[in-house]
């Protein structure tokens, strides 16, 4: 369990914008992800009948596109219990197996955090 107030201010924006973009888009979840410069990449789920990625996949992937070279961490807002496998190594293929991943209910409340 994380309490929410206790996360620093560029945390708790990611997981305003990882939020937005989930209302936004009307899609099953929204993820962002802040590089070691402090930019921060946003997106939601992609489902396409030859493209499916989960929103934490694109968020990274559009850092890597970007040209980030090292992830700060990652924030989730979803439905789910948890944040899966290939989730996690997304983010650890980039930012290392230390990296925080927040993951948030629709209420932008973060309940669990866990290392890449």
């Amino acid at each position: 369990m994380t309490d929410s107030n206790a996360l620093g201010a560029e945390d708790r924006k990611i997981v305003t914008l990882a939020r937005s973009a989930r209302a936004r888009n009307g899609v099953p979840e929204g993820a962002a992800v802040r590089d070691s410069t402090g930019r921060t990449y946003v997106a939601g789920t992609v489902e396409l009948a030859s493209l499916k990625l989960s929103a934490l996949r694109t968020a990274v992937a559009m850092a890597v596109a970007s040209g980030a070279e090292s992830l700060e961490a990652a924030a989730v807002v979803s439905g789910a219990d948890g944040v899966s496998a290939e989730d996690l190594a997304a983010v650890r293929d980039l930012g290392g197996p230390g990296t925080p991943v927040l993951l948030a209910g629709a209420d932008g409340e973060v309940w669990l955090t866990v290392p890449a």
